[in-house]
């Protein structure tokens, strides 16, 4: 079975030590860093641009996994490529051209994901799953941490899943929005392999990181 890797959110941090706060996932056993960015546009909340990004490249060598709620997207996608991502996820909804897009990404030789959120249909992709080497799953509606699951996208990424394996793909399935210990398990067997959580890493178990990180991949 393909290892499960888990990417904690740091919007759930403490934006004060963010720094810190990396090496602590990190030592935790984290596989990559989630970062969200937000332009208070296209998600109703602001958060981190590049300059933080650049400032935070310095704490750590794991993948930065940054996830774009920004429109349009097109023109930052440079900014944040610079900054330091190693995964550049956009939203279809956010460009006026996907295809040019995702190319743009590559260019600039990083990995290219793709998000859905939860009304999105996988059809929206589905002339462009040879060249995402991601698609994220939102079970919540972006914009703010701490959201309650949406069970429904249980069946899209069952879906996707089956997709991935009849066309023989090989792009990762990331799932984010209220990943907990209680549909952790129910989320991977349906056919993810990346889980990013944020609150669930840094407040439960009295804020034990590497215990949270291990119950969530179930090891």
């Amino acid at each position: 079975m393909k290892k499960i890797k888990i990417s904690p959110s740091i919007l759930s941090g403490d934006f004060s030590q963010l720094g810190k706060e990396i090496k602590r996932l990190e030592e935790g056993g984290a596989d990559m860093i989630h970062v969200d960015v937000m332009d208070g546009h296209f998600v109703p909340n602001l958060t981190i641009g590049p300059p933080v990004i650049k400032s935070l490249r310095k704490y750590t060598d794991l993948i930065f996994d940054v996830h774009l709620m920004i429109s349009p997207v097109h023109k930052y996608i440079k900014d944040y490529a610079d900054a330091g991502a190693d995964i550049i996820t956009i939203h279809p909804e956010a460009t006026e051209n996907l295809k040019d897009s995702i190319n743009l990404v590559k260019d600039f030789n990083k990995k290219i994901g793709i998000s859905l959120n939860p009304d999105t249909k996988i059809d929206v992709i589905k002339n462009f799953l040879t060249d995402i080497d991601l698609i994220l799953i939102m079970s919540v509606h972006p914009g703010f941490g701490g959201q309650k699951f949406i069970p429904d996208v249980i069946n899209k990424i069952e879906n996707l899943k089956s997709i991935k394996e009849e066309k023989k793909l090989n792009f990762d399935i990331e799932v984010d929005g209220g990943i907990n210990f209680e549909n952790s398990k129910a989320v991977i067997n349906a056919g993810a392999n990346i889980l990013v959580s944020g609150t669930t890493i840094f407040k439960s178990n009295n804020g034990n990181i590497k215990k949270n990180i291990d119950a969530l991949r179930l090891i």
